[in-house]
């Protein structure tokens, strides 16, 4: 354990930082990292370079070159800068590189130097420069910030969604400010600067001074600013060589050191883990390096060559061109069991798993003494947490032998927290491998998500292992091996020296049918990559037609998109693609398209009858369809026409068409219709009164209403209605006029057709028994009872039923006797019913 905190330097009483290395760099850099525009991204992400001729004296033809590394130095893309003049570089949460020109323009690139897109962060920034630009990272995404040769400020905190926000002025500004950076307050962005000895805050509405509450007296000018990676510290560097360090509120000191020197320094950084009481900064110059916190003394490390820092979220990553370190806090169960003269449970428990192995009776002791304290579950967990903490496999190892040795002394030590630690270390372990280049720590992963993690190697384009960590940890499969497969499709359709055939192919076999995948999703990408051919392929595995069609439109194969959406048997999908159709081809082809799909043809005809009359017209002549056509002519002339004149004319047109269509009913009927028209509105101008538009059996009803019953009775000739019907519709007006004395005439005019009993009804219908009584006389032999009934003479039906001898008629008139006053009827129905019996 000595020779284990050999790195271990302490910072005041409180505190061990160690700096151990990550990876050592192949790398073959053709130039010093001070000539470069460096960017690192957190959580163990890539570096980009870019030599800067801009800023250094070579010639002019020389054209500068992008590269990206991995973190242990492993090339991943190369390619000759083309563009303008770049100020700052920078990398997004999605690991994007943001490159900053001095014309306000912002390129967008992906890991493997792919140009995904750019913007420009406004006029203002392009007429005056850029002098210097920042890249922040907010709850909200990724921002950029830029300083302007007018020494404005322009900020956007989300280039996903881009809102450019022009910061206040600062008064009496003339120059660049010596240092200023980013701060996220309130949920909302601000510019911090430094204007000789004074501090200026500026947010979306003003520009306020600010004071750091007790800096030191003497400063006459700020020359670095550091904010912590979450945002919630601030440290100064003053021309005096006090660093300040309190809250990025500025509104309370933690502390303030005194370096001794006051030469600006290179970079100025924060290192510190969650929750850890001790605050430090990390202070780089040419050749040296320091890190300061809340004690008198410091830590100092020589530099051997040019490094870079870059901010973790527990410490600090420090490259340069040989090494790649990781500089930290020891976490606090990490120090209480390596630190010397430990007696802490972990230590102990570590202690007895080695002697154990040395099959020393000393491991009892040790247990022994864990357990007499009852510390034994605290030294497992502390064991399980340090083993988190540590970089090197073998030391991992060690501290989970030691915490599976004392889990084998708890009777009831839940296993998850010790089988996922195992887990955890596992697969970070395999990121941190050198082919890979991810060192994560243990707390940054955690931060991060496994998701994110999956992210990430997809983006790197390392599938099997991401496939196999999904594997591993027994992720669903939607979340995990689906998802990661549907990325690799992605990618796989960009291949352009496969054929389309072998592409589809390899694609459907690796993955089939698996839960989650949206092959329309890879055809789409295929389609943006120019192989349509692919797309429309991969297509054909897609199982939702709901999927396949909008892409197939897009990819202007609307035949191919009406079949499919036709094969769906979904009428919204067919509508869809019949109105894309209708837009992009002339009405001719359009016509044809729908003639060799004849559930298309209905649909669109549905359509067109509540949306487009005239379409449906034109589609019934094309196809020669004259029955429709006549149809469609007499909808019409009721829908649209009011004149008289034009709805004859319209049902004329109606009666040819049927006449084509050898339809004589119907061209008949029409005509008819046109003659009853043309009458009708013959009675208006004579009767007055409304004719227009009542049916045939209306209109003879209407004039017998109105007293003209030989007009109505001319119209039934004309018309040739039966006499049957006519007699039931003078019967029913009549009766509605209750004209009892015309309709006794109209009954005796000559021999009914339809019988007297009709007679009966209506008049009953009307509650009139008198004139009921009148008919049921006349009523046939064979109505005459149901007749008698109707008026209420049940003795008298009784008869005439004993008289015809008819058993039904006999049940009817029974059925008719209630109470006493019918008890005679009744019994002489019975007696009747008995004596035919006897017979």
């Amino acid at each position: 354990m000595d020779c284990y905190t050999a790195n271990w330097n302490p910072l005041g009483d409180s505190a061990f930082y160690r700096k151990y290395e990550l990876y050592s760099m192949d790398w073959d850099l053709k130039e010093e990292l001070r000539d470069c525009l460096v960017a690192a991204a957190p959580y163990g992400g890539p570096i980009a370079l870019l030599r800067n001729p801009w800023r250094k004296e070579k010639a002019a033809s020389v054209r500068p070159v992008l590269e990206i590394y991995s973190a242990s130095g492993l090339p991943l893309a190369s390619l000759l800068w083309k563009s303008g003049p770049v100020v700052s570089l920078g990398w997004s949460a999605e690991e994007e590189l943001l490159c900053v020109q001095e014309d306000g323009v912002v390129l967008v690139y992906g890991l493997h130097g792919d140009f995904r897109r750019h913007f420009s962060m406004g006029n203002e920034v392009l007429q005056n420069r850029v002098l210097d630009a920042r890249i922040f990272h907010t709850e909200f995404g990724s921002g950029v910030a830029i300083l302007t040769g007018a020494h404005r400020f322009t900020l956007s905190a989300n280039v996903g969604d881009l809102k450019l926000r022009r910061m206040p002025e600062v008064p009496g500004l003339q120059s660049a400010p010596s240092c200023w950076t980013t701060l996220c307050q309130d949920r909302a962005a601000h510019i911090l600067l430094a204007v000789g000895p004074d501090l200026y805050l500026l947010d979306h509405a003003a520009c306020s001074a600010v004071t750091p509450p007790g800096l030191a007296p003497g400063v006459s000018s700020f020359l670095q600013m550091a904010v912590s990676f979450t945002y919630r510290h601030l440290a100064l560097f003053t021309d005096t060589g006090y660093i300040w360090m309190g809250t990025a509120s500025l509104k309370e000191k933690l502390c303030e050191f005194n370096c001794n020197i006051r030469a600006p320094p290179k970079q100025m950084v924060w290192c510190s883990r969650p929750r850890s009481k001790e605050r430090a900064v990390v202070v780089a110059w040419e050749r040296r390096l320091m890190v300061v916190g809340d004690a008198p003394e410091s830590i100092q490390f020589v530099l051997d060559e040019d490094s870079y820092l870059v901010p973790e979220l527990d410490g600090v990553r420090i490259f340069s061109c040989s090494t790649h370190e990781f500089l930290h806090e020891v976490p606090v169960a990490s120090e209480e069991i390596f630190k010397i003269a430990s007696m802490a449970p972990g230590a102990l428990l570590l202690e007895a798993q080695k002697e154990y192995e040395k099959e020393s009776q000393k491991a009892d002791e040790y247990l022994r003494e864990i357990q007499e304290l009852g510390q034994l579950t605290q030294a497992v967990q502390q064991c399980i947490e340090a083993a988190g903490h540590e970089h090197r496999p073998d030391m991992q190892k060690s501290l989970l032998r030691a915490a599976s040795f004392g889990k084998c002394f708890l009777d009831r030590f839940p296993p998850d927290s010790f089988v996922r630690m195992c887990q955890d270390l596992r697969v970070l372990n395999a990121i941190r491998d050198y082919h890979i280049g991810i060192p994560l720590t243990y707390s940054q992963y955690k931060q991060l998500t496994i998701q994110v993690l999956l992210d990430r190697l997809v983006l790197r384009r390392l599938y099997p292992l991401a496939i196999q960590i999904c594997e591993y940890l027994r992720l669903p499969e939607v979340q995990g091996v689906s998802r990661i497969l549907a990325h690799w499709a992605c990618y796989k359709v960009q291949q352009k020296d496969v054929s389309d055939e072998d592409v589809a192919r390899a694609i459907n076999q690796k993955l089939g049918d698996a839960p989650g995948v949206s092959y329309s999703d890879i055809a789409a990408r295929a389609y943006g990559c120019g192989r349509t051919e692919l797309a429309i392929k991969l297509l054909e595995y897609e199982p939702r037609s709901g999927e396949q069609v909008p892409l197939l439109l897009k990819m202007k194969r609307s035949k191919l998109a009406l079949s499919k959406a036709i094969e769906s048997g979904d009428t919204d999908l067919v509508f869809t693609v019949l109105l894309h159709l209708k837009n992009e081809l002339n009405r001719g082809d359009f016509f044809m398209t729908l003639r060799n799909q004849p559930m298309a043809l209905s649909l669109y005809r549905q359509f067109c009858k509540h949306q487009e009359l005239e379409t449906l017209k034109d589609l019934y002549n094309q196809d020669d369809n004259h029955q429709e056509l006549g149809s469609f002519h007499i909808r019409a002339s009721y829908a649209a026409e009011e004149r008289i004149e034009g709805r004859v004319a319209a049902l004329q047109t109606a009666a040819d068409a049927f006449y084509k269509a050898k339809n004589e009913f119907a061209a008949k009927a029409t005509e008819d219709q046109m003659r009853l028209l043309r009458l009708q509105r013959r009675l208006e101008d004579e009767l007055g009164g409304h004719f227009v538009d009542l049916s045939l059996h209306d209109t003879v009803t209407t004039l017998v209403l109105g007293g003209h019953s030989k007009r109505a009775e001319q119209l039934a000739r004309d018309f040739r209605i039966p006499d049957k019907r006519l007699w039931w519709l003078k019967l029913t007006a009549l009766a509605d006029l209750e004209d009892w004395e015309e309709l006794e005439k109209f009954s005796k005019s000559k021999k009914s057709p339809i019988g007297y009993l009709p007679f009966v009804e209506i008049c009953m219908k009307q509650h009139n028994k008198y004139e009921a009584k009148k008919y049921a006389s006349r009523v046939g032999p064979e109505q005459k009872v149901k007749a008698l009934l109707l008026v209420g003479d049940v003795a008298q039906a009784a008869d005439v039923a004993i008289e015809h001898r008819n058993e039904a008629e006999l049940t009817l008139v029974l059925s008719h006797c209630t109470g006493t006053a019918d008890a005679a009827t009744a019994d002489k129905i019975q007696r009747a019913r008995a004596q035919a019996q006897k017979k």
